[in-house]
């Protein structure tokens, strides 16, 4: 491995590290599942699905340094890469997504730093996804380390076109044949399709789950 230690934030070591990341994914993970029960206390309906949670690979964040012309060391590592923690959020509707942007953003001890919405505005390729940088407090015995964590929140649907994709994407490194890139988009058209229609059913049978309460 080519990190290096240094002492960022307090920081000095690879296992330390790891251990700080996790630790802050703990946290984020056992939000969201208090929020999802809660809501289905109140409103009796689970907006999360499911969720996964990742730490990048060393190899992944080295080579992600390399790219932007960085030296690799964990100072670097810390205040350059946003995803070394990453936590994917799986809905069943569009809807869902900003509802669980919002319920993140309240939290009073969680800050949000950057966000990208690529539901609004997809990328060329027809990804979509929500995207959140946020920090999350680590209580250490010894002090409190601020850690960034990516949160992306996506539909069931698009889930599954952006795993796809990914594997795809690492098939050809980059560089697919055009037919299959344009295929990848038709594909993404179609899963927007589907989300705006699932979306639609289940707002009538909310409606009509309603009237017949009336």
């Amino acid at each position: 491995m080519e990190l290096r230690e240094g002492n960022g934030e307090g920081i000095d070591s690879w296992k330390e590290v790891t251990l700080i990341y996790k630790a802050a994914l703990k946290m984020i993970e056992t939000r969201m599942e208090i929020l999802n029960d809660e809501f289905q206390h109140v409103h009796r309906y689970n907006p999360i699905e499911h969720i996964k949670s990742r730490i990048k690979t060393p190899e992944s964040i080295v080579k992600k340094l390399k790219r932007d012309g960085r030296e690799s060391t964990i100072d670097n590592m810390i205040k350059y890469i946003n995803d070394i923690a990453g936590i994917r959020i799986i809905c069943s509707f569009t809807s869902d997504i900003y509802r669980i942007a919002d319920m993140i953003s309240e939290q009073k001890d969680i800050r949000v730093i950057a966000v990208k919405d690529y539901i609004t505005f997809p990328k060329s390729s027809g990804y979509k996804s929500y995207h959140m940088i946020v920090t999350v407090p680590v209580y250490l015995s010894d002090r409190t380390v601020d850690a960034k964590v990516e949160i992306q929140i996506r539909t069931v649907a698009m889930d599954f076109w952006a795993s796809l994709e990914h594997k795809i994407h690492y098939k050809f490194e980059g560089d697919a044949p055009e037919h299959i890139r344009n295929e990848l988009v038709e594909c993404a058209k179609m899963v927007s399709d589907l989300d705006a229609r699932m979306l639609k059913l289940n707002e009538e049978l909310i409606a009509i789950a309603h009237e017949r309460m009336l």
